[in-house]
């Protein structure tokens, strides 16, 4: 069965087990574009709770826009935003000083496609933990309808479009807010990054299983 993953803005914890686990997941070029959805946003934790970081994107006409076509908004400077957030959300924490160097040059360049900013991140986020699986396009849209590895809708931030992953099991790490918020489970990698730093790669592999 090929494991299938969306495109993703920072994805979270358990996205990136899958790929940590996986010889080959393809990645999903030509679906048509869905909002509210983690190809636009991503979770990281900062002293409240869990904040929620969106690329806007230029307006999309009608409902079948391929995500490769969709074109990135510069009209609100979001990137000082996500960048001022993720400085100050993990400043304190062990490793952020350790690969901000890597990460915060996304929110200085500017990529005309979402697709092609978030394929950049996820390539480079695999090469900071490690990662050797081998990420491929697909050449065109096809429906699974019993495929258990096909996470393209359900590794989503809305509740009713979730469904239970034996592959992930969540575990536990360190977190800067920890001691006031509690655990918060599967916020975006860059959370576990930040907090673990290489062990990250060991944290992913225990949260998971091996995938068939």
């Amino acid at each position: 069965m090929e494991l299938i993953l969306s495109s993703a803005y920072f994805a979270p914890v358990q996205y990136f087990c899958h790929l940590a686990c996986a010889e080959n997941i393809y990645l999903e070029a030509h679906e048509h574009y869905q909002k509210q959805t983690y190809r636009t946003r991503c979770n990281i934790a900062e002293s409240h709770g869990a904040l929620t970081l969106s690329v806007p994107v230029e307006k999309v006409h009608g409902e079948k826009m391929l995500i490769r076509d969709v074109r990135i908004d510069y009209s609100m400077p979001w990137q000082h935003v996500h960048r001022r957030a993720l400085i100050t959300a993990y400043n304190s924490s062990p490793f952020f000083m350790y690969y901000a160097d890597e990460i915060l040059p996304f929110f200085e360049r500017r990529e005309i496609f979402l697709f092609d900013l978030n394929l950049k991140i996820t390539q480079c986020l695999c090469d900071i933990l490690g990662i050797r699986t081998n990420i491929l396009l697909t050449e065109k849209y096809k429906l699974f309808e019993n495929n258990p590895l096909d996470f393209r809708q359900s590794i989503s931030p809305k509740l009713a479009q979730q469904k239970a992953d034996k592959n992930f099991y969540p575990q536990e790490y360190f977190q800067v807010f920890a001691h006031k918020l509690g655990f918060l489970p599967n916020l975006s990698i860059l959370d576990l990054l930040f907090n673990e730093g290489p062990e990250a790669l060991s944290v992913l592999k225990i949260s998971s299983q091996t995938l068939p």
